[in-house]
Parts: C-alpha cells; structure tokens; sequence
C-alpha cells in the first residue's frame, strides 16, 4: 500500500507542480527569468535558471520537512491501511471540491506574491534562488491548486519521513523547472507569443489538476473498501458534473488565471 501511496503521491506532486505555474508568481517568472530579461540585466540566463531551480528545489524540501515530521507522527501512530486510504480518499476530495469550488467553498489560497523590488535590490543568485524558493515552497505564495494540500497530506500519510521528503521536494523541483519553458523568448515578440500560448493552457492544467485529484480519492476509496469506493466514485460524479455546469457570474473558478507582466517585473 505504500507503494500505491507513493505513486500517487508522484503524480499530484507533478501535477500540481503544473498548475501552479498558472499562478500570479508562476507566469510572472516566465516574464523576470527569461533570456530576454536577464540579457537587459546584465546576466546570463542559464546561471539565473540555474538558482531559481536551486531555490525551488529547497523550497519543496522545506515543505517536505513539515510533511516528513507529519509522516513521523503517523507512523508512531500506526493506523490500519483501511484508515490510511480512507483518509486519503476524504483528503482528495476535499481538495478537489475547493478547486471546483461549488457553494464558495475553497481552501485557503493565499494570495502573496513575490516582490519586485528584488530584482534590483539583490544580486542574481540572491533574487533567483529567493523567488525559485518562494515559489518552490508552495504555500509561501499564490496557491493555485488544492492539490498542494493533497500532496503534503499523501506524503504524510506514507508514515515515512524520508519518503515524504522526498515526494514535496519534488513538487518543488518541477516548479522550478517550469522556468526553463522561458529560453526561446530572447525577444518582446517571443514574449508575447509565449504567453498568448501559455494563457490558452490554463483551463487545461486547470482540468487535469480537478481530475487527478478525484482520480486519488476513487483509487484509494476503491482500494479501502466497496463502501468507501461506491462513496468516492459517487461523490467524484457529482463534482465533475458541478464543474462542467456553464460558469455563472464573475468566473467558474476560484483561482483566476494570472495576466503575464509584459514589462517583465515579478509581481
């Protein structure tokens, strides 16, 4: 069963690593970490690049520290596998209801944003690890997606430190991977058509985020039992049909998709 947990636990960190990138610090870095920025800095972009990984990476493994401490209390705890799958199946879709966000009920998002005034304040690797770390951390900014939750919660549920630290620290490092998508923009017009195109994936990263999250919480309902499976299973229909419902009012989801900063300024 750990191994289940740990392989999902791998894909929510992947995917929520992606649909964070749509978050206000997210798409701002695609515009402050780019060759274009950094050759009107002064710098290079591969070593920029190269700290921004670094810092989200230390980033994730601070985070990874809180979960590792969680999955030390759950494993003096030792709770039975049917209490540990039931408790994540309730835990995905708790997360995948904030997302969808039906009757107003959301998860804190909490809306820091890293500050601009860094850029020219700092040094390189001062700036680009402190974002990439901000970033990296998951909660430290905008959080985009439920799914960070979900991932320190499954984490923890391995009842295995090592194995939780290592799972949000990857969440970590594919957040700061995210800015290597920026090398080809070298120019304003790249720039533009970068993010044109990244705009128009945001409802996408948006589904696959909804759809992991329920896809957690049948697996380890199916795998608990047949009662917490037919529950999890129906209560992962319902949701999906409130999501498809037609958006009503100002938005039809709770975390609204970042403006990219053409002027290149991290906000």
């Amino acid at each position: 069963m750990t191994a289940l947990l740990v392989t999902l636990g791998i894909v929510v960190a992947v995917v929520a690593a992606i649909r964070s990138t749509w978050s206000p610090c997210g798409v701002s870095m695609l515009s402050t970490v780019t060759p274009l920025a950094e050759r009107s800095r002064g710098h290079r972009f591969g070593f920029t690049a190269a700290w921004f990984v670094l810092g989200a990476t230390v980033g994730g493994a601070s985070l990874g520290l809180v979960a590792a401490g969680l999955a030390e209390g759950v494993h003096r705890v030792g709770p039975s596998w049917p209490v540990t799958l039931g408790v994540a199946a309730v835990a995905a879709s708790i997360t995948a209801a904030s997302d969808i966000g039906p009757f107003g009920l959301n998860l804190p998002t909490h809306g820091r944003q890293v500050d601009e005034l860094w850029l020219g304040r700092y040094r390189r690797w001062v700036y680009a690890s402190g974002f990439g770390w901000q970033i990296g951390a998951g909660v430290a900014t905008y959080i985009m997606t439920a799914a960070v939750y979900l991932l320190v919660v499954l984490a923890a549920l391995t009842g295995r430190p090592g194995v939780a630290l290592a799972l949000v620290t990857l969440f970590g490092l594919m957040r700061g991977l995210a800015v290597l998508g920026s090398w080809r923009i070298t120019t304003p017009a790249a720039l533009h058509d970068f993010h044109r195109r990244f705009d128009a994936g945001g409802p996408a990263s948006r589904q696959l985020a909804i759809v992991v999250q329920l896809g957690v919480a049948v697996i380890t309902g199916v795998v608990c039992g047949p009662v917490v499976g037919v529950t999890a299973v129906v209560g992962a229909s319902v949701l999906l049909v409130l999501d498809l419902r037609p958006p009503s009012g100002a938005g039809h989801s709770p975390q609204a998709v970042a403006t990219p900063r053409d002027s290149g300024v991290a906000g």
